[in-house]
């Protein structure tokens, strides 16, 4: 167990790091970021941060030096110089980093548990593609195996591909899957193996972006939430994983369609704030440090959650003007499209 006073390392600067952050503060807990950009919005609630690239061996050593466990905000960190630290330092464990970096590696993965992916194809040229359509059938879904997020590095294949001028990275092919909803399953996993479910959010992407996560889900969703928590946990203990791991599903005739995994805290956890009695960010420092999982059960009989994105968070007033909203703003400067800048929480009592 680590106790209260020690430094938990984050790499990542991101609003994930900024929430694990102010959670690990209310449980005694002091943060250290290490992130390459010097534009964090985590460190701005931190009393250290190390900005130097992910393959500065001796910024990174001396960060670790410094933390008495290092765990990650966003599942892009490369993995080689996290080898060096040692397995033991680093949670969720390196091998569920490295699974997850890989849409090709992810889905076999969730194949070897019984889950049942979209059918999937791995592309590393034209030919590679055009016999991806052939065997799979169009329209489909060619997206880079790595480095994507928020509908990024994806582009839909309407029929032919003769045209199209492939990026130089590995590639991965899938099906397009016809789907009643979104959802997913987020639980925390601690150190001694015991696991907590949170309620399943059924979610709505806007172009390819999570807009919005509804806690309880429609009955729909709700007939396929155990098959997808069955397999939620087997990827867990099969990872020998600690802290929140997320899986997201598509809801279809015959069972969930397993989509991806994102080993960290997640966009569709973000109502676990207001809306449950320990939210995400506080199990996942719990799981970690080796403290006992907190109830993840709900605090209200349903939660809303909505992310504020864009030039959406320049209405902040009128967002605050109904006493309903829980507004979160992240601190971000320069608003873009497509970037999230903060989300909104509302509880149905």
């Amino acid at each position: 167990m680590i106790p209260p006073g020690e430094t938990i390392g984050i790499l990542g600067g991101g609003q994930l790091g900024r929430m694990l952050a102010m959670a690990a503060a209310q449980l005694g807990y002091r943060c250290h970021i290490y992130a390459p950009e010097a534009d964090s919005v985590a460190a701005e609630v931190c009393g250290g941060f190390t900005c130097a690239g992910w393959y500065d061996g001796e910024a990174l050593a001396g960060f670790a030096r410094d933390c008495a466990v290092i765990t990650y905000e966003f599942e892009n960190v490369p993995v080689p110089p996290l080898v060096a630290l040692g397995e033991s330092t680093v949670l969720p464990p390196i091998r569920a980093l490295e699974t997850a970096q890989d849409r090709l590696a992810e889905k076999r993965f969730a194949e070897s548990l019984g889950g049942v992916p979209a059918a999937f194809a791995p592309v590393d040229s034209l030919a590679d593609l055009a016999a991806a359509v052939a065997a799979i059938g169009a329209p489909g879904i060619l997206k880079t195996r790595r480095d994507g997020y928020d509908g990024k590095g994806q582009w839909r294949i309407a029929s032919s591909a003769a045209a199209l001028e492939l990026p130089d990275k590995p590639l991965i092919y899938e099906a397009l899957v016809e789907f009643a909803a979104e959802f997913s399953v987020l639980l925390v996993r601690g150190a001694d193996g015991d696991i907590r479910f949170w309620d399943t959010p059924e979610n709505v992407h806007r172009g390819g972006i999570l807009a919005q996560s509804t806690v309880p889900t429609s009955p729909r969703v709700a007939e396929q939430v155990a098959p997808a928590r069955e397999l939620a946990a087997r990827a867990a203990q099969a990872l020998d994983y600690v802290g929140v791991l997320t899986l997201e599903f598509f809801a279809r005739d015959g069972g969930p369609v397993f989509n991806e995994m994102a080993p960290r805290v997640h966009n569709s956890g973000h109502w676990t704030i207001e809306g449950a009695l320990t939210s995400q960010f506080e199990n996942h420092v719990r799981a970690i440090c080796g403290l006992p999982l907190g109830d993840a059960a709900l605090a209200a009989k349903g939660v809303e959650m909505r992310n504020v994105i864009g030039d959406a968070a320049e209405d902040w007033p009128a967002i605050l003007s109904d006493p309903a909203n829980r507004l979160h703003l992240y601190g971000k400067a320069a608003a873009r499209p497509g970037r999230k800048m903060g989300h909104v929480t509302r509880l149905t009592l």
